[in-house]
């Protein structure tokens, strides 16, 4: 079964990633890299490019939750990463961006982090098919705090946010709801035969509140950077939270693992993370949009008295 849910789990990120592709150059073309408001997000679903990707992320996610429900959520999280490769070619070409070298290797470093850990997930991750109680509604708690933080940085300072802070919110945001998809998943299938009965409410309202919160934030990232970048803060963020939500609260890292398959994962998340890192700062679209803003700096100052 984890290897149907892993090749589900690629399936989705294909569907992820096109329909990242098209909704977020529907939303630049929109917005013209300004702040997304509630009104453009409303125009947005008649635009049918915007539609079509949510179509198409709606069949990502949908092969996504089988794959949680079916899976541990250390090996299914980070093969996400594969989106990245997908969105960054379609995007070059639709845009016609030519990457530079720096951003190859930062995808690459993205990619090869996500797929070293996946592969080395594979043999040490136990099948949990149980969550007590307690590891739930700690999860939802720490989510809780987690909805509240990027809340208020979003009411607080909406107009100082760029496409990176609004990457790191959805990221921890989704790594939330995948983890809660995987509980509440377990809950619809348990032998008992209750079904919803099973789900407490509280799971509910906070798998909805961070899914909307985490894709209001994931179409304001939309707005201000590439969706390439997009995909890789999502694909490693949205990994390690899930992930170590999966370790330390659900249990599904088995007790015999060797120190040196713990430190060769751990240092694969951090090439994963490096890679991230770089891309943001090096993307030839975030170039372009700083020696932009660069240039109206420069212009502003000019035409003061």
């Amino acid at each position: 079964m984890v290897w149907l849910a892993i090749l589900c789990a690629v399936a989705g990120a294909f569907f992820l990633a096109l329909g990242t592709q098209r909704q977020a150059s529907a939303v630049q073309a929109n917005t013209g890299g300004l702040s997304l408001s509630i009104g453009g997000l409303l125009r947005m679903l008649r635009n049918p490019r915007w539609v079509l990707g949510l179509l198409m992320l709606g069949a990502g996610m949908g092969l996504n939750v089988f794959a949680l429900v079916t899976a541990p959520l250390t090996v299914v999280q980070p093969i996400g990463a594969i989106a990245l490769v997908i969105t960054t070619i379609v995007n070059s070409k639709d845009q016609g961006i030519r990457l530079n070298r720096i951003t190859v290797v930062a995808i690459t470093a993205c990619v090869a982090g996500s797929a070293g850990f996946v592969l080395l997930a594979v043999n040490v991750t136990g099948e949990s098919h149980t969550v007590t109680g307690t590891e739930e509604l700690s999860t939802v708690l720490l989510l809780a705090v987690v909805v509240a933080v990027f809340l208020t940085l979003e009411l607080s300072f909406r107009r100082r946010l760029n496409a990176f802070a609004y990457i790191l919110g959805a990221g921890m945001l989704f790594g939330f709801v995948a983890v809660l998809v995987r509980i509440i998943g377990l809950h619809l299938f348990d032998p008992n035969g209750r079904f919803l009965a099973n789900v407490p409410i509280f799971s509910i309202i906070a798998i909805a509140a961070a899914a909307g919160l985490g894709s209001w934030f994931v179409q304001s990232a939309y707005s201000s950077g590439p969706p390439d970048l997009v995909i890789a803060g999502l694909t490693v963020i949205d990994p390690l939270v899930g992930i170590a939500i999966g370790i330390f609260l659900l249990g599904e890292l088995r007790p015999d693992v060797e120190p040196v398959i713990a430190i060769a994962m751990v240092g694969m998340g951090l090439v994963a993370i490096v890679g991230v890192i770089v891309l943001s700062r090096h993307h030839p679209d975030v170039l372009q949009k700083q020696e932009e803003a660069r240039r109206r700096a420069q212009s502003a100052a000019t035409r003061k008295p």
